[in-house]
């Protein structure tokens, strides 16, 4: 017999070992506590929870990662604890006894459990179902206190609060995707506020003073803490209309509008979009012919593989320029949905055209899919820092679907170029022996999205900022210059609209200095 450790130790992390049924409830996660219940009841009742389609797991872990094969995995936390014969004293000693930090929502007896099993779905959570604890007052209650601002804030990508900012990041996207830029925004600063927090949502009071939280967004997070769900995000996630969004907005030059349009002509899917005979752009085209590549996150190997390619074709035109990783991956994080790249030179000017030889360089040596480059419209004495209000920067830029040989970044370490040099350009279609095929077996590249963005060296530090993003921290700063500071403040540069001048940096620790902010590093900047 294989030892009860090793046993659990081998369950699965994403589906329900020992079953072929799916998770039917994803924002469910249960977990039966084996203290007086016996080993042999609980794995009974584990076997029954999954075949009714319950993701129910083996092991306490509340820390919402798993490692499998080498790779870093999210999961989700456990929302449930099921007891049986057991106080809510006795529970509440063994769960500060794993982690006290990351309590589940419900502390559950058995009749729960029994019930959900019997109506086939997690029923609703009554009082009674719940393990009675000593009552807490409610200064015993740990209240949060964060400040107003994104951009006062530290925000690592250690979120503790995962089940609730997701649920109101999806009614973000939601609201974006409907053309709802304002309601999206006001989902996105509640998320916000929740991934700020040092320690995990437990209770209503917790949530008391804080800034940002809506009535919308506390009853989404009321409504999770009751049951584990929430069913205005759950029905939001079946309906038609926001699959179709997700999908059609999934195909690179294709934005809200275009989709939504599509949609009241009926078209659904891909598949439907392909039938229709509708007038695609260049853009377009390529996103389509390259949909599944773009839809599969990239991962700084990927984007560091990239980076070496950029970086040779970029000193090899231009000796002395500068190119830096921007985005997400500089903020820390391991995926990305693209990968984006600033250029400058320190000698102010050299950087004038610069992008067109860089980009016809990547094109000689077969790397772009697709290429669409914008000219630097931005004239500081015409435009002013502020203009345009979208805070869409007016640099220099290359749009680009960059092809990626799968073995590129073990080539890069042995100092080896995969792709042949000689290869013509592949601004044509991609044939069918370049797919990969019966005949050539899989296809040993696949494509990304790059942007590439050229700055002057004077410009550098506020592109830089602008560019490491978040979304939503690069845009609390705008508003605290704004509100705050009676400033304007993009990627280009920082007025002082009482002085009526420009404030010079040279770095970000300048531009907050400027901004009468603490200095908040890359890493702490994932609002």
């Amino acid at each position: 017999m294989v030892p009860l450790k090793r046993r659990r130790t081998s369950s699965s992390r994403t589906g329900n070992p020992g079953t072929d049924e799916p998770n039917r409830f994803p924002q469910v996660v249960l977990f039966l506590l084996e203290r007086k219940m016996g080993a042999s009841r609980r794995a009974f009742l584990s076997q029954l929870g999954r075949r009714k389609g319950f993701q129910v797991e083996e092991l306490f872990r509340s820390d919402g990662l798993w490692w499998s094969c080498g790779r870093e995995m999210k999961i989700e936390r456990i929302t449930h604890v099921i007891c049986e014969n057991n106080s809510g004293a006795e529970v509440r000693t063994w769960l500060d006894s794993q982690d006290r930090r990351r309590t589940p929502a419900h502390l559950l007896d058995i009749s729960w459990y029994t019930e959900s099993m019997q109506a086939g779905r997690p029923v609703k959570v009554l009082d009674r179902h719940k393990l009675q604890e000593p009552q807490r007052t409610e200064a015993e209650v740990v209240a949060f206190s964060v400040p107003s601002y994104a951009c006062q804030r530290r925000t690592t990508l250690d979120n503790r609060n995962t089940v609730l900012t997701d649920a109101l990041s999806l009614l973000a996207e939601n609201a974006e995707l409907s053309d709802e830029d304002g309601r999206g925004v006001a989902f996105r600063r509640a998320a916000a506020v929740l991934k700020a927090l040092p320690e995990t949502v437990t209770d209503m009071t917790q949530l008391r003073g804080l800034p940002c939280l809506g009535e919308h967004s506390l009853r989404v997070i009321k409504d999770i803490l009751e049951t584990g769900a929430s069913t205005e995000v759950d029905s939001m996630k079946q309906s038609e209309r926001f699959k179709a969004l997700k999908v059609l907005t999934g195909i690179f030059g294709v934005g809200a509008k275009t989709a939504d349009r599509w949609i009241r002509e009926g078209i659904l899917s891909l598949q439907q979009l392909q039938a229709s005979g509708q007038t695609l752009n260049r853009a377009q085209q390529a996103g389509l012919e390259h949909y599944d590549d773009l839809n599969q996150p990239v991962t700084k190997a990927e984007a560091d593989a990239i980076g070496e390619l950029v970086e040779k074709a970029i000193v090899s035109v231009l000796p002395g320029a500068q190119m830096t990783l921007i985005g997400g991956f500089r903020r820390g994080k391991l995926t990305g949905h693209d990968v984006d790249f600033l250029i400058t030179h320190p000698e102010e000017g050299r950087e004038v055209g610069l992008m067109p030889k860089v980009v016809s360089c990547l094109e000689s040596q077969g790397f772009l899919l697709y290429q669409k480059t914008t000219r630097n419209s931005y004239l500081e004495s015409k435009d002013g820092p502020a203009r345009p209000p979208s805070n869409m920067d007016r640099f220099e830029r290359c749009f680009s679907i960059f092809k990626l040989a799968k073995e590129e970044k073990q080539a890069s370490q042995n100092g080896v170029q995969p792709l042949d040099t000689s290869e013509p350009s592949p601004s044509r279609r991609v044939s069918a022996e370049d797919q990969g095929g019966p005949e050539t077996g899989p296809k040993p590249w696949r494509a990304v999205r790059v942007d590439l963005v050229v700055s002057p060296i004077s410009q550098f530090a506020f592109a830089l900022l602008g560019w490491t993003g978040s979304k939503l921290f690069e845009r609390e700063l705008r508003r605290w210059a704004a509100h705050e500071k009676t400033m304007s403040l993009s990627s280009h540069a920082l007025y002082d609209n009482s002085q009526g001048r420009y404030l010079r940096a040279t770095s970000e620790e300048e531009i907050f200095a400027h901004l009468g902010l603490d200095y908040i590093p890359p890493s702490e900047r994932n609002a």
